[in-house]
């Protein structure tokens, strides 16, 4: 049964800021139903950062009891079995945000997608911000090629394919996230998963559900119909609606 937490931005305590998440990390933990669970922080897509590897050890070893490792697909250059070992030993697979293209890439290359895949059917638990909220839809509305060029527009990446709909992270605080996701979806099929910071959607089995640890962070399924475009919240309050409904444009949020 798949378990997937995507998160649509946020701290976890990175630097000086606060962590904001801690819900929904608290959520992510229990999902696992281990005491203490196992959780591997895969940060490929920020290029293996230390300082954000500190800041996951800190926020989900330190303050939340998890027991942490770290696989490092750039710096650390680990070789197959090591990959696979260390994905066999996790409950929790969490990926970190940056650039998603990237990561892709580099998944797809060293095999790291097909070990993700069968990850999901044995019900560990997948989750992760931006790019790692990204990697686990079909597509993502990514800022991929703004690491090299700041002015480039956002773009569309490929993910696992795992939920059938494009995920847009980071929707209530990057200004362009909203206009240039309502451009992208006329040329794109069924739905998009626009994420706040603070907010995720998790999925349990074929149900699902909006989370927030902050007040008006919300999950959005937003598309065209007839011309129109619809932006539909789901509120947290709500509690649990069906994936299939979620991700079907003729479907209430109830």
């Amino acid at each position: 049964m798949q378990r997937i937490v995507a998160i649509g931005g946020g701290s976890i305590g990175f630097g000086a800021a606060k962590a904001e998440v801690t819900p929904i990390s608290r959520e992510i933990i229990r999902l696992s139903g281990k005491k203490p669970p196992h959780l591997l922080f895969l940060p490929t897509a920020s290029s293996d950062d230390k300082a954000y590897v500190r800041a996951v050890k800190n926020h989900f070893g330190r303050k939340l009891g998890c027991q942490v490792d770290v696989l490092c697909l750039i710096q650390g250059k680990p070789g197959n079995t090591e990959i696979r070992t260390k994905i066999r030993w996790a409950d929790i697979l969490y990926v970190g945000g940056g650039n998603t293209l990237l990561m892709m890439n580099l998944w797809k290359r060293l095999g790291v997608d097909r070990l993700l895949r069968r990850a999901r059917t044995q019900g560990k638990v997948l989750c992760g911000p931006s790019a790692g909220a990204i990697c686990w839809f079909r597509q993502g509305n990514s800022d991929s090629r703004r690491f090299r060029n700041p002015q480039a527009p956002l773009i569309k990446v490929t993910g696992l394919g795992f939920l059938d709909a494009l995920a847009c992270p980071h929707y209530d605080v990057e200004r362009d996230r909203k206009p240039q996701l309502r451009q992208m979806m006329r040329k794109t099929p069924g739905v998009a998963i626009a994420l706040d910071n603070c907010a995720a959607l998790e999925v349990v089995g074929t149900r699902c559900r909006a989370l927030a640890s902050r007040s008006g962070a919300g999950v959005y399924r937003v598309f065209w119909e007839g011309g129109e475009y619809r932006q539909e919240r789901l509120k947290p309050q709500k509690g649990w609606i069906t994936l299939p409904g979620l991700l079907s444009k003729g479907k209430p949020l109830a």
